[in-house]
């Protein structure tokens, strides 16, 4: 099965402050098609202006993956990290047994743009954790770089799930094979640009769920740069 989910079919949310869209059911969007797929619970592509962001408030057992796109993001918890995450940067909060944090843009004018994922936890009640790697442009660069994984396998975010997440920023002359076990299921967002994969273009907000695929053939690239979540199915 290759799913195409346009930008446009995302749930949008516009506060003022922020603007949302949300590829599966999340606040007040609601939509029983699209709760998830395997592990992947949300994905947020958030726009937060100037000075503004997410007062404190609370998460159980679920794993936060935050992928900064542009500007400057500025983090608080209850476990007491505070951090200012830029482009490139990988943060991720193990919400556990019980977590409280903060999010705001660190800077006064410029907005910042960010994905903010959630996967379920393969276990529940474990300690809250935090760690945050940043990831240059070279090391994703005609490439998929591991940004997250169950054993912080190659220097990724270690996350309590069955899952790999791979970050890519690729152009015209990029080609990838990429291939698939029988028992994973694969979704890929395209954050930036547009690409093909085996011969659905996608554009800047689509994604592709992915399942009974054994290989995945990206091309055709313009300027992209997508995530690639492998997960047990």
């Amino acid at each position: 099965m290759l799913e195409v989910r346009k930008s446009s079919d995302r749930g949008y949310a516009n506060h003022g402050w922020l603007v949302a869209r949300h590829s599966f059911s999340f606040a007040e969007y609601y939509d029983p098609a699209h709760m998830g797929f395997g592990a992947l619970r949300v994905i947020n592509e958030d726009v937060v202006s100037g000075g503004k962001g997410f007062g404190t408030h609370g998460h159980k057992d679920m794993e936060i993956v935050t992928y900064v796109l542009s500007g400057a993001l500025e983090h608080k918890d209850s476990m007491g990290n505070t951090s200012v995450l830029h482009y490139g940067d990988v943060q991720r909060m193990s919400a556990g047994k019980g977590v409280r944090h903060s999010e705001y843009n660190h800077d006064a004018t410029t907005p910042v743009h960010l994905l903010q994922i959630w996967l379920t936890p393969h276990t529940i009640g474990v300690e809250p954790g935090y760690e945050e790697k940043h990831f240059d442009l070279a090391s994703k660069q005609h490439q998929l770089r591991l940004i997250a994984s169950p054993n912080g396998h190659d220097g990724s975010v270690t996350i309590h799930q069955d899952a790999l997440i791979y970050a890519g920023i690729l152009s015209a002359a990029d080609s990838i094979s990429y291939a698939i076990a029988p028992t994973r299921l694969v979704y890929l967002h395209v954050a930036t640009g547009e690409l093909c994969v085996n011969g659905i273009r996608l554009l800047a907000g689509y994604a592709l769920k992915i399942s009974d695929i054994s290989t995945l053939l990206i091309n055709d690239a313009q300027d992209a740069e997508i995530l690639l979540f492998d997960m047990s199915a």
